[in-house]
């Protein structure tokens, strides 16, 4: 499977990136938390393919489920 997340310190300081672009990972969430859809964010980043957004939510759902110190948190 390809990866779709890329993370180069020469790339906006190793903040996690969509491959192949300069977008963070991190705004698709901002949109999402603040009511935007998917079609909004690649609407607004059309270097980021709809696979690679598809991906990066099924990847971090992976991540909550198998994180116990992530699902114990609490959070404020």
């Amino acid at each position: 499977m390809e990866k779709v997340i890329h993370i180069d310190p020469d790339i906006l300081g190793g903040t996690p990136v969509f491959r192949g672009t300069r977008v963070p990972v991190k705004n698709l969430f901002d949109y999402l938390e603040t009511g935007e859809t998917v079609a909004d964010f690649l609407q607004d980043f059309d270097g980021v393919r709809k696979e690679q957004v598809i991906r990066v939510l099924e990847l971090s759902k992976k991540l909550i489920e198998t994180s116990t110190s992530i699902l114990h948190e609490s959070v404020a």
